[in-house]
């Protein structure tokens, strides 16, 4: 790209002198050469102590888990917490033959599923990546046209408590 239609103030900020442009993805490169993205300058939480700590590796954990649809990870008061929207309908189907009992099996259920996920998390990332909370969001997160969450929205709601 050239640039945006004018604004070159913007412009300077993306565009490096030589033409490059600054995208905001973080990366490292393994010894074999090969890169990886970590996250999104903009995401990048700093931790306590001074670590990088990138929500979109703890999100990839946590949309890897079974019945999770989404996940967001943010900052609230120094600390991590993840807001998770399980798939209620798959976890449902998962259970149809206990049509009477459904709704408060399915609230059991949720609860220890958001036990175990906080579990199943901290035991996989450093001690600097832990989650503080796990929250169940019950409704699909507020996405942009092109279907990423609207990121701001929820960092923003945990910084007022809630």
């Amino acid at each position: 790209m050239k640039g945006y239609y004018n604004e070159p103030e913007l412009t300077a900020e993306v565009i490096t002198p030589d033409g490059w442009l600054r995208t905001g993805d973080l990366g490292s490169f393994d010894p074999d050469g090969y890169l990886y993205i970590r996250g999104r300058m903009k995401n990048m939480i700093v931790g306590a102590s001074g670590e990088n700590i990138y929500p979109e590796e703890i999100e990839s954990l946590i949309n890897n888990f079974r019945f999770v649809l989404e996940s967001l990870v943010v900052e609230q008061k120094g600390r991590l917490v993840a807001l998770v929207h399980f798939n209620k309908e798959e976890i449902e189907a998962r259970y149809k033959n206990l049509k009477e009992e459904l709704t408060d099996h399915i609230e059991t259920r949720l609860e220890e599923l958001r036990q175990e996920l906080h579990a199943y998390v901290n035991a996989r990332v450093n001690k600097f990546s832990q989650l503080k909370a796990v929250v169940v969001h019950a409704e699909p997160f507020e996405k942009t046209a092109t279907q990423k969450i609207k990121r701001f929205i929820y960092a923003q709601a945990m910084g007022n408590g809630m």
